[in-house]
């Protein structure tokens, strides 16, 4: 049972070989990491994720976090997993040295993260975001800050969390409210912030909140927004005090029912400090730090549900026995024993299209946590500032695709199991209510989708792109070596060529000064454009088991390499084509429905 959630094997593949982790513990920053110790700490993290983790998935979702007596109450799970985590180094892991931490790279810590995840996706996001804000703090923050925040963080004694979102300001920032006036050293906070994940619980003896808010006087909009540090309860004489931080409610939630999510009233008695982050009125471009961060998470976290509902459907489909395969009559010999639902040619497809986006979506998070390590650790400005512009244009991508399409994959895995899936006592209707939220999550899909098409591709005179087009045409022209590979190969480069036509249709409309129509279909470029760059991350995962059949008869079996060549052509055959579709929708030059104002069209 404690090895159904997730596939070990396929994920050391993707992050050795495909991704090829070697290239960043190459660079001087993770000197002291090989691929033994990152193996031995990936073993580590799942035999903890067996023992803590996947045991009590179920459990906290039937017994979710809640409002009582002006706390939440939260799993007792949640204690022992936020200790573990300073224990094990899993919070400061991917900190520097000078800062306390042990300096790995993201994406060793990404897979580590993935597995936990999978196990129980109710459990790292209370670790996460305390690695967020403490990374705020490292970065932003005076010694002072570092020194009286950092370490109690850092050892998981102190939990963290990112408090944007208010009443009246859900994504739109620039409508924030929530007020700081100058007190000495430190500022009078005063406001509300609610859908604040890991917002207040048991198991983290004070709760750090890096909170945007606006200086009395400062200017309108995103502008005029500073970062502050605003705990729970302030260390006062060696000890800590209440900082009036009230917790008004817990949202209770369809799914991830055991990760809390709060409303919180700062300042209700007056006597909220916050101590400002930075220089004042710079605190939306501190915060993007800890968001695309976060995008990324969210990312990794929905494939990791995706994942383990592929493993729980495949599971089902090789133990459930359901009808007859036809015969060569196309008739079916009600004689013969009934055969496993494995065999039904449709079950297949539910499951390959799982297979597709769970494996494609780890190979996606890895390539760009791949990009984020040589953004800071590549040996020149040059190579920092390529892989930055990767980073920023694979963020929306990776945050989105997993997110959208898991909610896909796992409600396939239900259609896998028939009624069953629908039925509680089947674990797939929990994966189905945990993912839905992850579209939601650190910007919407829409969000995302804008940000992808208004300001990424755009960006740097549409540097970004240009660099991420070269990466998949290097990949394209390795591809071509392989004769079996050369039809997918060249189907791809179509598929650049189609984008480049797709973009010169829509920058028509932004060189017009109309934004209104150039955005309006961003969501289905969204679509357009992750589908063509999973199909290139599944023609690298394709052209490395290519590889792999020719010259390792001992990593792994060929029934394994060839496993992964099958997938690759199905995605090709199923998913690519989507694309043509889609560039009809984008080059068409009419108004776009969703522009029409007439009331009849909501009639």
């Amino acid at each position: 049972m404690a090895n159904q959630y997730v596939d070990l094997e396929t994920l050391k593949f993707l992050l050795y070989q495909v991704n090829d982790l070697q290239v960043v513990l190459n660079q001087e920053r993770y000197a002291e990491y090989d691929q033994e110790s990152i193996e031995l700490m990936l073993n580590s993290v799942k035999d903890f994720s067996d023992k803590e983790l996947y045991p009590y998935f179920r459990e906290m979702d039937e017994q979710p976090a809640h409002f009582k007596d002006g706390e939440i109450v939260v799993h007792p799970q949640v204690t022992k997993f936020m200790k573990a985590g300073g224990e094990m180094g899993l919070i400061a892991s991917s900190f520097s040295y000078e800062d306390g931490g042990m300096q790995m790279p993201a994406m060793a810590l990404h897979a580590a993260t993935f597995i936990q995840d999978a196990a129980n996706n109710h459990l790292p996001g209370y670790i996460g975001l305390t690695i967020g804000a403490a990374e705020l703090i490292a970065h932003f923050a005076n010694q002072t800050l570092k020194d009286t925040y950092l370490p109690n963080m850092l050892s998981g004694q102190w939990g963290g969390t990112m408090c944007l979102t208010e009443p009246q300001a859900g994504s739109s920032l620039s409508d924030i409210v929530t007020s700081a006036t100058p007190d000495g050293d430190a500022y009078k906070i005063h406001g509300q912030k609610i859908f604040i994940s890991a917002g207040d619980y048991q198991g983290a003896e004070n709760i750090v909140h890096l909170v945007l808010a606006r200086i009395k006087g400062a200017p309108a909009g995103t502008k005029g927004i500073s970062l502050f540090v605003v705990p729970k309860n302030r260390p006062a004489d060696g000890g800590l005090t209440s900082n009036d931080v009230t917790t008004v409610a817990d949202f209770e939630k369809m799914g991830q029912k055991g990760y809390c999510t709060t409303h919180l009233f700062f300042g209700d008695k007056g006597d909220c400090q916050g101590w400002l982050v930075g220089e004042a009125n710079q605190g939306l471009k501190y915060m993007f730090l800890m968001m695309n961060g976060a995008r990324i998470g969210v990312g990794r976290g929905a494939t990791a549900i995706a994942s383990a509902a592929y493993q729980a459907s495949l599971n089902y489909a090789n133990e459930r026995p359901q009808g007859r395969q036809l015969t060569s009559t196309g008739k079916k010999d009600a004689n013969q024993e009934q055969t496993l639902i494995i065999n039904h040619p449709d079950v297949r497809r539910m499951l390959l299209l799982q297979k597709v986006i769970s494996e494609g979506s780890q190979s996606l998070f890895l390539l760009t946590a791949k990009y984020h390590d040589l953004s800071i650790s590549a040996a020149t400005e040059e190579e920092r500032e390529k892989y930055r512009l990767l980073l920023e244009i694979m963020t929306p991508v990776v945050k989105t695709y997993p997110s959208e399409m898991g909610i896909t994959a796992v409600n396939n895995g239900v259609q896998v199991l028939g009624g069953y899936g629908f039925c509680s006592e089947y674990i797939l209707q929990q994966y189905l209510r945990d993912i839905r939220i992850s579209a939601i999550y650190e910007g919407t899909t829409g969000i995302q989708s804008q940000d992808l098409l208004g300001r990424k591709v755009t960006m740097e005179n549409g540097k970004a792109l240009q660099l991420l087009s070269e990466e998949i045409q290097n990949s394209i022209k390795a591809s071509m070596a392989h004769e079996s590979l050369k039809p997918y190969a060249q189907k791809l480069a179509g598929k650049l060529q189609l984008t480049q036509e797709v973009l010169k249709g829509l920058m028509g409309f932004a060189m017009k000064g109309d934004y209104q129509r150039f955005l309006a279909d961003a969501t289905p470029f969204m679509e357009f454009f992750s589908t063509i760059v999973m199909s290139w991350l599944w023609l690298d995962i394709a052209r490395e088991a290519q590889n792999g059949l020719v010259t390792d008869s001992k990593t792994y079996s060929a029934e394994f390499y060839e496993s992964k060549i099958h997938a690759m052509e199905f995605y090709f055959k199923y998913e690519l084509p989507k694309t043509t579709g889609l560039a009809e929708i984008l080059m068409d030059t009419e108004k776009a429905l969703t522009l029409k104002t007439e009331k009849k069209v909501f009639a």
